[in-house]
């Protein structure tokens, strides 16, 4: 009896496994079609914020990526914490937030920002029955979306922080470097990603091109537009991939890599950087010219004169010229 429930209660908890796998695929592929849809709209709006209910916060960014805050009391310390999480998928998204939630925000989002009402209508296609495009929606009163989006991104910020004694502030101070270097590790990643996904075609047609090649790293952009790296670690002596952007802002600075890619290409194809040729004495790839290299010649001339007459004083015990 007991096994029979056990095998009943065990596919119940298989299927429903299943199912929710099932709906979060069907879900993320429709979100994703949806900010597709609306990717333009979003960025020249620069942004929207979908929920601002204290503790609650998110917010669509121009480059579709979401921003979520939550703020609570820490038990240990009494005081408010806030946390601040990047979401840079529509899969991560639907994970923490119901599907039907995602777009309830986005429609009273756009109604807030058109200076509609929260239910003018009871009709779902809302904008469609006003006679009113997505694209035609404006801040009220002629505001500025920019000034309000970063108005409404201050108001959203905690307080600076504070302490009673520098242990405590040390210690805050610590928790908030990481947290930035987090974020800016993040931005980094973003970035890279961005440049691959507008370098693919560019770099199939010029192929594999190394841009560092030492003992103890590796880099190449590849022939897909994605940046390969292995580096030689301290600690294990052994070569570690960087398979991802994540992986690769470990090690690398994106100014750095754009800029040794940038001087890759150069010695690679002299013609599309000549300034800098010139700057490191190329004239078309072949080295010197003609006038430094008779220049060189003759001052190795005089230098063997020198020699010869040196040699000559010494025989006869002579001081040297």
């Amino acid at each position: 009896m007991d096994t029979s429930r056990n095998d009943l209660l065990g596919e119940i908890a298989g299927d429903a496994a299943l199912e929710r796998s099932d709906f979060l695929v069907r879900s993320t592929e429709q979100l994703r079609k949806f900010l597709d849809a609306n990717k333009s709209r979003i960025a020249e709006l620069g942004g929207l914020t979908l929920i601002d209910e204290d503790p609650d916060y998110l917010a669509v960014a121009p480059d579709l990526t979401f921003r979520s805050r939550t703020r609570f009391i820490d038990d240990l310390t009494g005081d408010w914490t806030s946390e601040t999480e990047v979401i840079e998928s529509a899969g991560e998204l639907v994970e923490l937030y119901n599907p039907a939630d995602i777009y309830t925000a986005f429609a009273e989002a756009a109604r807030e920002a058109g200076g509609m009402a929260a239910e003018p209508t009871a009709t779902a296609d809302m904008l469609e029955t006003a006679g009113i495009g997505i694209d035609e929606a404006a801040a009220p009163s002629g505001a500025d979306p920019y000034a309000a989006a970063a108005d409404e991104w201050a108001a959203a910020n905690p307080l600076p922080l504070d302490a009673d004694d520098d242990e405590v502030a040390a210690q805050r101070l610590y928790d908030l470097a990481l947290e930035f270097q987090e974020r800016s590790q993040r931005s980094e990643s973003r970035l890279l990603e961005q440049f691959e996904d507008a370098a693919g075609l560019l770099s199939a047609r010029i192929g594999d091109l190394i841009i560092n090649d030492d003992d103890d790293e590796r880099l190449t952009l590849s022939s897909t537009g994605v940046f390969k790296a292995e580096v030689l670690t301290e600690e294990e002596n052994e070569w570690r991939p960087l398979a991802s952007a994540e992986e690769l802002v470990e090690y690398y600075d994106p100014t750095d890599v754009f800029g040794d890619l940038a001087d890759a290409l150069a010695e690679a194809y002299p013609s599309i950087a000549p300034e800098l040729n010139a700057e490191t004495g190329a004239t078309n790839g072949t080295g010197p010219d003609d006038a430094t290299q008779g220049d060189a010649e003759e001052s190795d001339e005089d230098a063997n004169d020198d020699d010869e007459a040196s040699d000559a004083a010494d025989e006869e015990g002579a001081p040297r010229a």
